[in-house]
């Protein structure tokens, strides 16, 4: 007879162990179940032959050869709650079932399953939007900058390093699309119920809240990140109530350019002769220099002094929200008021500075995501056209690293003196004024 042990003398470390133990128990006690679970349940031989044969003496159990047999074509003896058996019962434990409790088991084993995965869902998977582009992690370009000179003044310069520690001009050699190495061409239209996303870079220039007016110097060397600068004084984004500085990150993205040369057929203006200017409207507030993936919603056409100066609006993909805002309607469903103080910004912004009320494209409405990628795409031939010197960029500086087919391609040496004639870097000096000054606009 099979020997009486008591259950709470065994060291089961939870109750689902213990059930276990005790559902265990039972079933060497059921007719037409060979349950051994060694060494807590010893069970004599006679036993074992008997609960094998159901019911029947050991004379008619079958020979150990043919259970031998029997036993290789049935599931491992682990494969029915493997979980709930204590951790020495996982592995070298017989835990073997006729395929008549086996299928009177496995529903409760669903059962559990399915509750478990109710009490405890597993993780959604990070950045969905990333796989769905088919981005890798292992594509992603890192980049560093270095300071020169003196902060809030004219001869402060933010250069980039790629992930190799090299010089490099965020204008040109930064690539537009994440995880490009090469020029490539920008889908026009992406599916939104497809899941499918493009990632582009952005290079953040005025970072939210901010005042001092950072922009990548386009008629310099290696185009760094500058403070500008105009009739000798530094430029300051002044604060009009309620806003203070910028209300998102902006900046720009590389490898376009809005050509001047060309009028808009929508504005009916001439490009500003910049990148084209991106507004993040995430939650985190970004660095100078920092490079963030993001992608595209919309799209302001704003009309600065008589140029074409597009306005992409943009979210970067790891914000919590970047996974429901797809368009430029999720923008106003789930970031009410944003838009609106988004074009109240774009007009008013130069009222301090004696300038009129700026205009807009569309009457000031803000365009869909597929035309603004028409947009990044029209501006990222222009760029092509430029650093291929098949267009007149004028005073604009092409020197880069690593765009093999452009004549202003240069080598390693030439790009390090250019970054030596800038002066080291010197501590910060104070802010002006200016930037803690508020302006009122009566309607």
């Amino acid at each position: 007879m099979a020997q009486s042990h008591s259950f709470c003398s065994l060291d089961a470390p939870n109750v689902k162990q213990c059930w276990a133990l005790s559902f265990g128990k039972v079933l060497s006690h059921v007719p037409g179940a060979f349950l051994t679970l060694h060494p807590l349940f010893p069970v004599s031989t006679k036993s074992r032959a008997k609960a094998w044969a159901g019911g029947r003496s050991a004379e008619h159990a079958p020979s150990p050869r043919r259970r031998r047999r029997r036993r290789r074509k049935r599931r491992p003896p682990t494969a029915l709650f493997p979980s709930l058996l204590p951790c020495n019962m996982r592995a070298g434990s017989a835990l073997t079932l006729t395929p008549l409790l086996r299928r009177l088991l496995l529903p409760c084993r669903s059962s559990y399953v399915r509750t478990q995965k109710q009490r405890h869902p597993p993780p959604p998977p990070p950045f969905p939007q990333l796989a769905a582009c088919r981005w890798q992690s292992g594509l992603m370009a890192h980049y560093g900058t270095e300071q020169r000179g003196r902060l809030h003044s004219p001869d402060y310069c933010l250069y980039f390093k790629n992930s190799k520690g090299k010089y490099i001009s965020p204008f040109h050699d930064i690539p537009l699309c994440v995880g490009s190495n090469e020029v490539q061409e920008i889908p026009a239209k992406k599916s939104r119920t497809s899941g499918n996303e493009t990632i582009f870079n952005m290079i953040v220039e005025v970072p939210r809240w901010t005042n001092a007016k950072m922009e990548i110097a386009t008629k310099e060397p290696l185009n760094p990140i500058k403070q500008d600068v105009k009739k000798g004084k530094l430029r300051y984004v002044a604060n009009i109530f309620p806003h203070k500085g910028c209300i998102w990150n902006y900046g720009a993205f590389p490898q376009t350019w809005e050509d001047p040369s060309h009028k808009d057929d929508s504005t009916g203006c001439c490009g500003d002769n910049d990148p084209i200017d991106v507004c993040e409207i995430g939650s985190q507030v970004r660095a100078i220099g920092e490079v963030v993936q993001v992608k595209v919603l919309g799209i302001l056409g704003l009309i600065d002094e008589g140029e074409t100066d597009w306005k992409i609006i943009a979210i970067s993909v790891d914000d919590p929200e970047s996974q429901k805002i797809h368009d430029i309607d999720d923008v106003r469903k789930f970031k009410p008021g944003y838009l609106e103080a988004t074009l109240d910004w774009f007009r008013l912004y130069k009222v301090p500075d004696g300038k009129p009320e700026n205009q807009f494209a569309f009457d000031g409405m803000f365009k869909d995501k597929a035309f603004a990628l028409e947009i990044v795409k029209s501006t990222h031939e222009y760029w092509k056209a430029l650093v291929h010197k098949k267009s007149d960029g004028g005073a604009i500086k092409c020197t880069n690293l690593s765009v093999g087919t452009s004549p202003y391609c240069c080598n390693e040496e030439d790009i390090q003196a250019i970054v030596q004639l800038a002066p080291p870097l010197l501590e910060e000096s104070s802010v002006s004024k200016e930037a803690e000054q508020w302006h009122f606009l009566g309607r």
